[in-house]
């Protein structure tokens, strides 16, 4: 069998991954114990493990996480108060299917956003799009936004993308713009896709944090009532985190 004039097909016809296995076959010298089904099957895994090796990365990329966390690496044995049998059912997934929301809310170290990144992460190995996002840099970016032409692609980015993770959120006050631009988002998003948001406040003081009652009740009435919650306490995890020298 000519070996190099199918590696030049394989890699033409941008499936890398079967050409890879093609060569590894071919100088291993595996293709002789292997049959006809054998060697086709290999193949195509390997183009499918490959491919979806890229997408993720390609996901990955797009969604900007600001931790590297992965649901297997998550501490159940921390006393902060984080319900397993919740966490499992949300690293499912199937609260984003049914379009829901989440609040992650507690002290500051607990592990807010790291446990968002995860979820994020399991989101983009099942093949969704996901974006991180910390609530004080995107309304500073969102006011550039609206001076530069910018405003109505991010806007459809921030509504179209399957999870929104919004970091951060209670942290400094919102102004008017903000907030409309807030409501805006949410009203995209509401019932087409899920978001994600990590506060240091409880869900009982973000009225009064959103600081306009008619905004408020709008914003919440989108945010909270299909919401699952995850209430951490606790001290801070970094607290135990090895300094480095």
């Amino acid at each position: 069998m000519l070996a190099h004039p199918t590696l030049d097909k394989l890699n033409a016809m941008g499936l890398t991954g079967m050409a890879k296995a093609f060569h590894d076959l071919i100088t291993h010298g595996e293709s002789e114990q292997l049959s006809h089904a054998e060697w086709l099957g290999l193949l195509l895994d390997r183009e499918w493990s490959s491919r979806h090796d890229r997408k993720l990365a390609t996901r990955l990329r797009f969604a900007k996480l600001r931790h590297h966390a992965v649901p297997e690496d998550v501490d159940y044995r921390s006393e902060r108060g984080l319900d397993r049998a919740l966490f499992m059912k949300l690293i499912a997934g199937d609260w984003i299917d049914a379009h829901d929301n989440l609040a992650i809310c507690g002290h500051s170290g607990v592990g807010k956003s790291w446990l968002a990144c995860a979820l994020g992460h399991k989101a983009c190995r099942d093949d969704r799009s996901v974006l991180y996002q910390r609530v004080p840099r995107l309304f500073a970016n969102l006011a550039l936004a609206h001076g530069d032409g910018r405003y109505a692609r991010l806007q459809r980015t921030l509504g179209h993308v399957q999870l929104l993770i919004l970091d951060d959120w209670g942290l400094e006050p919102l102004n008017e713009q903000a907030r409309h631009d807030l409501l805006e988002i949410l009203e995209d998003r509401y019932g087409r896709r899920s978001t994600i948001i990590t506060s240091q406040l409880p869900v009982s003081a973000w009225h009064d944090f959103i600081g306009h009652p008619t905004y408020a009740d709008a914003i919440l009435d989108r945010l909270v009532h299909n919401a699952h919650r995850i209430d951490l306490s606790g001290d801070s995890l970094r607290r135990n985190q090895p300094r480095k020298s």
